[in-house]
């Protein structure tokens, strides 16, 4: 199959060498969460330490929709590869 040319409308090119920078400028306007964020290449996770799982639940979830319309505003999908929560001893 021949590789063919298409016009991206939005989003970052994949498999480019840029990828990974040009994904950092494209969301140096997400705004502030209450968790910590962590980019990497076209890849975002945010962390939440707290004592009382409640509070995590709640800050995790406002961060999660403070994402989501993130991604609603610039028309960009999401996909939730992984889902990972411990809880201590």
């Amino acid at each position: 199959m021949a590789d063919q040319l298409r016009r991206l409308k939005n989003g970052v090119p994949q498999g480019s060498v840029l990828a990974p920078l040009l994904f950092n400028i494209y969301i140096s306007d997400l705004s502030t969460t209450v968790s910590r964020k962590y980019a990497y290449a076209d890849d975002l996770a945010t962390m939440h330490a707290d004592g009382d799982w409640q509070a995590v639940k709640g800050a995790l979830s406002k961060d999660m929709a403070t994402v989501d319309g993130y991604l609603q505003t610039w028309k960009l999908a999401q996909r939730y590869k992984n889902d990972v929560g411990s809880l201590p001893s």
